[in-house]
């Protein structure tokens, strides 16, 4: 341990790194350098920064990591149309890279032996961090507390014991032991009273969403514009990716938009329940999906599909750094270059529904699809031979006894 003189600790100021910075010093009596990305916790940033002062880091380093985020983690993700398990919209798992790229970047310019973070030995987070050390320093130092031999702080009971030890203010208590993890698509709560799989959250703990029960009793409807598959506007008003995200966050968490509990298979094998908010980021998949189904040809689509539970994984896992998902990303990004266009979405005590999507180019076309007299734009009887050709396997099965 003697050889570790400075560490770079991913640091939030919650429960696990608030404890975290403390025993870094105490065991490896080296300096520790307090990192906190900004990835839109907002009033949360300067608080934890003087959190960190009082509790003795060497030095702080905020990095206002919003914009990138968005722009370059949040969107592609939604363009992949990337849910994890069919429900999880990825927001902490979206939000660790750029952390853990920031936080190499911080390791280089103070000029310190190793990076430290606050993930768990049972949980996603300790992968998705030093996956992303190690692709992009692949001889750093990393040092995990929570599967350190000197660690014996290995419950929550204990941590906040220690830290009333150290005069540590923590943002949780015995009484209400959930932990929660912030960004500006979503926040996460896990652990506590949530280990139960059969308790329901309570609801005082949600914070970004209304309860879809107590919704306004008038649905509210927002229009977005999308090019080549990426938000930039909101009702007709162009917007930058962090306040567009903003926007639509304060839209449907106003209508109750955006709640998910699920039970999901962390990458260590268990299984582990979450309950998440994602209120901005629930309207952009399902306004996305709008005006992909009108500029998006069928095989294309297919194609994205059959990829976007492998994307999913691939982020949840902590593998965006990784040549597949590089790959992957190409062909996602070659598929969205017609989708331009706008939907309508009408949010309704936590419904989030497409009542409306239009494009300048659109593959929809009226005369086409019509019931009524097409003008011979489609030959009904085409669809014989077609049909016909369809069904010759079929046909041969049968005859051949096999059916």
């Amino acid at each position: 341990m003697s050889n570790v003189k400075k560490i770079v600790l991913a640091y939030s100021g919650g429960l696990d790194t608030s404890i975290i910075l403390k025993w870094l010093q105490e065991t490896y009596k080296a300096e520790v350098v307090a990192f906190i990305a900004d990835v839109g916790q907002g009033e949360e940033t300067e608080p934890a920064r003087k959190k960190a002062v009082d509790t003795g880091a060497a030095s702080v380093i905020v990095a206002d990591l919003r914009e990138p985020f968005v722009r370059d983690f949040v969107f592609p993700a939604m363009r992949a149309n990337a849910l994890y398990e069919g429900c999880y919209l990825l927001g902490t798992s979206v939000a660790r890279p750029i952390i853990a790229r920031a936080q190499i970047d911080a390791l280089r310019e103070t000029g310190a032996d190793a990076v430290s973070h606050g993930a768990t030995g049972k949980g996603n987070d300790q992968v998705r961090f030093e996956l992303t050390y190690m692709a992009l320093e692949p001889n750093v130092r990393i040092i995990a507390p929570w599967r350190d031999p000197n660690w014996t702080l290995n419950s929550r009971e204990k941590m906040i014991e220690y830290a009333n030890q150290h005069n540590i203010p923590v943002p949780v208590s015995k009484a209400k032991p959930y932990s929660s993890d912030r960004n500006l698509l979503h926040i996460s709560f896990e652990g506590g009273i949530l280990e139960d799989p059969w308790n329901e959250p309570p609801e005082d703990m949600f914070l970004l969403s209304v309860s879809p029960m107590a919704a306004p009793d008038i649905p509210t409807y927002v229009e977005i514009d999308f090019e080549e598959g990426t938000p930039v506007a909101v009702d007709g008003e162009r917007l930058a990716p962090v306040m567009l995200l903003e926007k639509l966050n304060a839209l449907g968490g106003a209508n109750g938009i955006g709640r998910v509990d699920m039970v999901e298979n962390r990458f260590v094998g268990m299984k582990s329940r979450g309950v998440y908010e994602t209120p901005g980021g629930t309207i952009l998949y399902a306004a996305h999906r709008a005006v992909e189904s009108i500029t998006m040809d069928r095989e294309v689509m297919l194609q994205r599909d059959q990829l976007s539970p492998k994307i999913a994984q691939l982020i949840y896992n902590g593998f965006w750094f990784a040549p597949e998902m590089e790959a992957l990303t190409a062909f996602v990004n070659k598929s969205q270059e017609n989708v331009t266009g706008t939907a309508r979405i009408r949010l309704y005590k936590g419904n989030c529904t497409v009542v409306g999507r239009r494009a300048e180019k659109t593959l929809y076309d009226p005369k086409i699809a019509t019931f009524e007299e097409d003008e011979g734009a489609y030959h009904q009887a085409d669809a014989t031979g077609f049909i016909r050709l369809n069904s010759l396997r079929l046909r041969a099965r049968r005859n051949a006894g096999l059916f």
